[in-house]
C-alpha cells in the first residue's frame, strides 16, 4: 500500500492518547481508534508512521500492531487470553532441566533458577523441578498465584506479556522481562538455551537463524512495548 498521509502526530484523547494522521485519528485493522494509555507509547507509534516510505510497510510498524492486538482482540478475550497464557505455567520451560551433558544442566541451573526463585518471591509461586521431559504436576497454589499475576494485567499490557509469553516458552520468563527483572537479551538466552547449546557443536542452518531472530525481536517488542507503558 503507497503511503496516504503527510503527517502523524501524537494526540491527547481525555486521559488517553492517540495518534493522527494528518488530523485523522488511526484505526485498528476492526475500525476502532488507537488509544493508548501513555503519552510515550503515543509518541513512539507515531514515530513508526512518520518513518514509513513511499510504500508502507507492516514489518516498520511493530508497536503499531501490538496496540493493535490489544485492542481489537485481548480486551474483549481477556479471560481467553489470560487461559492461554497460564497455560505456559503447567509446563514452563524451566522445570525441565537435562540430566547431561553436566556442562548443559550447569547452564540450566545457573540461567533458570534465579528466574523461579524471583517468581517465588515475587508471587508466592513456587514452581517443581524435574530433571527429563516427563509431565510433573505444579501445585494449584503455584499455579493459582501466577494466575492472579497475570490477571491483574490491562489488555495493553496482557498483550505484551502474551507476545513475551509465547516467543519465551516461558510464563516465568515472559514475566520476569515485563517485570524488568531480566533484560530482552538475558532472557532470550535462557529461552534458547538449550538450542544455543546445541549450535555450539552443531552449527545452526539458515532458518534456525531466521527463527531465532523473529523470536529474539518478539521478545525485545514486548519489553519496549511494556516501557513505554510505564512511562510518565
Amino acid at each position: 500500500m503507497k503511503r496516504f498521509y503527510s503527517e502523524a502526530a501524537a494526540t491527547v484523547e481525555g486521559e488517553a492518547f492517540g495518534v493522527s494522521l494528518d488530523g485523522k485519528p488511526l484505526r485498528t485493522p476492526a475500525k476502532k481508534p488507537v488509544r493508548v494509555p501513555t503519552r510515550e507509547l503515543a509518541e513512539a507509534i507515531a514515530a513508526e508512521w512518520r518513518g514509513q516510505e513511499k510504500t508502507l510497510s507492516a514489518t516498520g510498524l511493530p508497536l503499531t500492531r501490538l496496540a493493535n492486538t490489544a485492542i481489537d482482540r485481548v480486551e474483549s478475550r481477556r479471560a481467553e487470553v489470560t487461559a492461554e497464557i497460564v497455560k505456559y505455567a503447567a509446563t514452563d520451560l524451566l522445570c525441565y532441566r537435562a540430566a547431561e551433558p553436566a556442562e548443559l544442566a550447569n547452564r540450566q541451573r545457573e540461567a533458570w533458577q534465579s528466574a523461579l526463585d524471583w517468581a517465588a518471591e515475587r508471587y508466592g509461586a513456587r514452581l517443581e523441578v524435574t530433571i527429563g521431559i516427563s509431565p510433573i504436576r505444579q501445585t494449584p497454589a503455584a499455579l493459582a498465584a501466577l494466575e492472579r499475576a497475570v490477571d491483574g494485567y490491562d489488555a495493553m499490557k496482557l498483550a505484551a506479556l502474551h507476545l513475551a509469553t509465547t516467543a519465551c516458552g516461558s510464563l516465568i520468563l515472559g514475566l520476569a522481562l515485563l517485570e524488568r527483572e531480566l533484560s530482552p537479551e538475558d532472557a532470550f538466552g535462557a529461552a534458547q538455551l538449550d538450542e544455543s547449546f546445541q549450535i555450539e557443536r552443531w552449527g545452526e542452518d539458515p532458518e534456525q537463524t531466521a527463527r531465532r531472530a523473529a523470536l529474539k525481536d518478539d521478545i525485545a517488542l514486548a519489553a519496549r512495548f511494556a516501557a513505554l507503558l510505564l512511562a510518565e
